[in-house]
């Protein structure tokens, strides 16, 4: 019980504040990821809310943040785009097919998500390399950095331009108050959340000093936007009649989408986990938080919300407030509600700088500048790997780098160890001649392995030991019997020793003959080999 009400909350003044800073900083971001995707405002914000309130009940990381991401929304965008275009094609109206076809696909996402978390898949994010996780937080950082600059462009004859001239100065200059409150409070007291008071503030000048500036009000009809007020999200009754209309559109458009979109939010959600981990100095659940994304994004789906994942910027948000309980995930995404519901005037009036201020900060706090240090203490592969993430999460997306990161990472990783196996030779007093292998047998260091034997030239009889190596996939089981063949066909004796039992049974398994040059001893090693078929024989 103590353990369910501290992760509820540990200190509600503290969570009760950090949600309402988050809350208002996840208004913009849910706007623009909308835009991003081209839907209606009222989706982004409709899905922020969804998807932080059943995160924050039922994820496995009390205190993150989830809501509409850009890392969705960019693929978001040709789904609904397409969608669109066949509803033209069919004389429908436009903006609907795309959208529906969006609800239908997150269906489909949030049953990918749940089943990866059913099968215990959340564990492999352990798989992820440090220089990776870098890469990724830094890569990041530049994505929230870069996403920040459109805010600073107006429209101007139907087009947007980059700001300049007075209202410019008067930007930059709303944000760096924003920033300097900021960082300047923290070291007179911690009772308040800093980024609050310095959105208060900031719209406090701006609407009592008659500042014109542009607003959340005003970036949202720049959008094309009608504003924030809005109702309930409402039960889509009308996906389960579509079903049957999608036809060829199953498989070429909607089921690769729905694959696409399940691995982004995964992979940001379980990386976001893992840095907020680090943060807290807790540990987090991977598998629930799977479960718990995918059932947010199944609602979403079902009450017609944009769906997303778990976002950095807005956790850091959190943590640096005081939010450490799941009450503040609740509050931001129920205060983000009764801004839609009730307060949308008042959220209108918001200075855009103040919350661009807000998130310049979370970029600092963000990007590991650690990092620079490090660069030439670490292993030239680390270095590629982290300056590599970084720039395919800016170019490409968020998957795509934390896949090649960790694929590069792999391959370095089976070129180190397949030069790593030895082969030690002495000759016995009877004359037979040993080898003592030494180091991993895998895939990557089968030829080094072939290459330490001399069959022609060796003593009729020869062992070799296994003490000190490993036999760890199917390829290494092939090149020892391999090894052994070319012995038997020389007319020689073999022995292998110190075969583990997984081992030997495989090789058994494969030809029943090998258990004449097998020699078994108390002290054979007990590990486990990755393959349990051998499916040739010799």
């Amino acid at each position: 019980m103590k353990t369910l009400l501290r992760n509820f909350t540990q200190n509600p003044k503290n969570d009760i504040l950090s949600g309402l800073t988050v809350a208002l900083a996840l208004v913009p971001e849910a706007v623009a990821f909308a835009f991003v995707a081209g839907v209606d405002p009222l989706v982004g914000l409709y899905g922020a809310f969804m998807m932080g309130l059943i995160t924050a009940l039922f994820g496995g990381r009390p205190g993150m943040i989830s809501g509409a991401t850009g890392a969705m929304a960019v693929v978001m965008v040709h789904l609904v785009s397409k969608g669109n275009e066949v509803g033209l094609s069919l004389d429908q109206p436009v903006e609907q097919l795309g959208l529906q076809w969006l609800f239908i696909t997150l269906l489909l996402v949030g049953l990918i998500q749940m089943s990866a978390g059913f099968f215990r898949l959340g564990k492999f994010v352990r798989l992820i390399p440090h220089p990776v996780m870098l890469g990724f937080v830094n890569g990041l950082a530049i994505v929230i950095f870069l996403s920040q600059l459109g805010l600073f462009k107006t429209k101007v004859n139907g087009e947007f331009q980059w700001l300049s001239g007075g209202p410019l100065y008067l930007m930059l200059g709303l944000v760096a108050l924003t920033m300097g409150i900021m960082w300047g409070l923290p070291k007179l007291t911690k009772k308040v959340p800093a980024a609050l008071l310095a959105i208060i503030v900031v719209a406090a000048i701006a609407i009592f000093g008659g500042l014109e500036v542009s607003t959340v009000g005003s970036f949202i009809r720049e959008g094309g936007g009608s504003g924030l007020k809005g109702g309930l999200p409402t039960f889509q009754w009308q996906l389960f009649d579509m079903f049957a209309t999608l036809d060829g559109h199953w498989l070429s458009t909607i089921v690769p989408t729905a694959f696409i979109l399940a691995a982004i939010g995964l992979i940001e959600s379980l990386m976001t986990l893992n840095l907020i981990d680090e943060l807290t100095e807790t540990r987090g659940s991977g598998n629930r938080e799977c479960v718990a994304q995918g059932g947010a994004n199944f609602i979403n789906g079902l009450f017609g919300g944009m769906g997303g994942c778990a976002m950095i910027g807005q956790s850091i948000i959190n943590i640096n407030s005081g939010g450490r309980g799941r009450l503040s995930g609740i509050i931001a995404a129920v205060a983000l509600l009764c801004f839609i519901l009730f307060g949308s005037g008042l959220i209108e009036q918001i200075p855009i700088a103040a919350l661009v201020g807000v998130m310049f900060m979370v970029v600092i706090g963000t990007f590991a500048w650690s990092s620079f240090r490090i660069l030439h203490k670490i292993p030239l592969a680390d270095t590629v790997v982290l300056i590599a993430v970084s720039a395919i999460t800016v170019w490409k997306d968020l998957a795509i780098a934390v896949l090649s990161g960790v694929i590069i990472s792999a391959l370095v990783f089976a070129w180190k160890n397949a030069t790593m196996i030895r082969a030690r030779k002495q000759i016995k007093e009877d004359g037979t001649k040993v080898y003592e292998i030494w180091g991993p047998l895998f895939f990557g260091s089968v030829q080094n392995f072939n290459g330490k034997f001399d069959v022609k030239n060796d003593p009729t009889q020869v062992e070799i030991d296994f003490m000190e190596s490993k036999v760890s996939d199917h390829s290494g089981i092939e090149a020892l019997r391999g090894i052994a063949n070319r012995y038997i066909q020389q007319g020689k004796q073999v022995k292998l020793t110190h075969l583990s039992p997984d081992c030997i049974a495989l090789l058994l398994k494969a030809n029943p003959r090998f258990e004449t040059i097998i020699e078994r001893s108390i002290d054979d090693p007990r590990y486990y080999v990755v393959t349990d078929t051998v499916d040739q024989e010799i």
